[in-house]
């Protein structure tokens, strides 16, 4: 007798309490709360594992997480449970590690000061090994054990705090968001000594006096591009004024990067990545028209980037031969595209360009179905990166059109 058919949709009750369930053990075992089950731990519980196991990128998507689950007619719980991830995150990523002779904020700010701008120095990434001394050789394994700042993930936070000005309205929130997007741009963007446009190194040190490593991440300028627009453009809560730098200047240098690039990869998290900056870049373009072209383009590399990654052998392996959180991040981004056509319908050249993207989106459920099996998530690379790939995948499935 043979087995059946292993479905490739989930229904969306499933994909709900999957994804609450993810998220409290996450919340549990990364001491957002204590080891008290969620329905009975005070809110004002100082959490019982000491100190919170933060890491800024699983922590972003965390945030929008609990503000989804709660929009989604949830406790008020999961909205208050997001809010101390945020507090978690500055007073954790934002200071200085406990085995570091430095104390205090990352920015240097005094205590009172960086209360008020938690992120005016940026945040670090929340990795195991402390940075690479200034003398310490490099050793690329090594690295990508070493704190520092990312980006990417600096990013990744900016993009969470806006989520939450617009969920909590508080307009705080915005202008952190927008004070880290300077900070950041300024300590990763450089000018060539020969000319040309700015270019951004991949990861600096904790305190953004140095580079740890020198070379341009592919899609940093696009992701910088993108989310800069994004919080220039995105309205204070409640008709608030948000305050921080207006980022126009942030925004012509991330446009100069990106004018003659191209985005092809064939990196399922890249992928989603690109899928990503497109859906957000159609949401401004009648605001920013400038940007068309740069939009076009993007469509055009995301497909070919789908119909490359559509030719591995990757979606035929076991769990034990996949990284989840690359998958989904592909998913992320696919679940994404969902708005893009509708966005898009006034302009025929594009929305045909977004069409033919929206015909891939079949392969997030069969991503979301795989990661959602029990036997898929007991294996060692699901174990390996446990909270993102945890965080990640509740992302896939609140994301996907009920």
């Amino acid at each position: 007798m043979t087995a059946p058919p292993r479905r490739e949709e989930l229904e969306a009750g499933e994909r709900w309490r999957l994804a609450r369930g993810l998220m409290e053990d996450f919340a549990a075992r990364t001491g957002l709360v204590g080891q008290t089950p969620l329905d009975q731990a005070p809110l004002n519980q100082a959490p019982l594992q000491a100190p919170p196991r933060r890491y800024l990128w699983t922590d972003a998507y965390a945030v929008g997480n609990l503000l989804r689950l709660h929009a989604a007619g949830g406790e008020a719980r999961d909205r208050e449970l997001a809010l101390r991830l945020v507090d978690q995150v500055h007073h954790t990523l934002g200071r200085h590690r406990p085995d570091d002779a430095r104390r205090g904020w990352i920015s240097g700010l005094s205590e009172g000061d960086g209360e008020l701008q938690p992120t005016r120095g940026g945040l670090r990434i929340g990795k195991p090994l402390p940075e690479r001394a200034p003398n310490e050789p490099y050793d690329p394994r090594l690295e990508w054990d070493r704190d520092g700042q990312y980006f990417h993930y600096l990013t990744k936070w900016m993009r969470a705090l806006a989520q939450v000005a617009a969920a909590t309205g508080a307009a705080a929130f915005l202008r952190w968001a927008r004070e880290l997007a300077a900070a950041a741009h300024a300590a990763f963007t450089y000018r060539p000594h020969g000319g040309g446009p700015p270019r951004m190194v991949w990861k600096m040190s904790v305190d953004l006096a140095r580079p740890l490593v020198p070379s341009m991440g592919h899609h940093d300028p696009l992701d910088a591009l993108a989310t800069y627009l994004e919080l220039a453009h995105a309205s204070p809560p409640a008709g608030d004024a948000a305050g921080g730098p207006d980022l126009q200047g942030e925004i012509a240098d991330a446009a100069a990067m990106c004018a003659e690039a191209s985005w092809a990869t064939d990196d399922p998290l890249g992928i989603g990545g690109l899928l990503d900056d497109a859906v957000r870049l159609a949401a401004i373009l009648e605001r920013a028209p400038r940007h068309r072209p740069l939009l076009r383009r993007l469509l055009a590399d995301a497909d070919a980037s789908l119909r490359a990654f559509a030719r591995t052998l990757l979606s035929t392996l076991p769990a034990d031969h996949r990284l989840a959180f690359r998958e989904l991040g592909l998913a992320i981004g696919l679940h994404a595209v969902e708005d893009l056509a509708p966005r898009l319908a006034g302009d025929g050249e594009l929305a045909r360009a977004a069409a033919a993207l929206t015909a891939h989106r079949p392969l997030a459920a069969r991503i979301d179905a795989f990661w959602a099996r029990d036997e898929n998530r007991r294996g060692r690379t699901w174990g390996e990166h446990l909270d993102i790939n945890s965080a990640m995948l509740a992302t896939s499935l609140l994301a996907a059109p009920s």
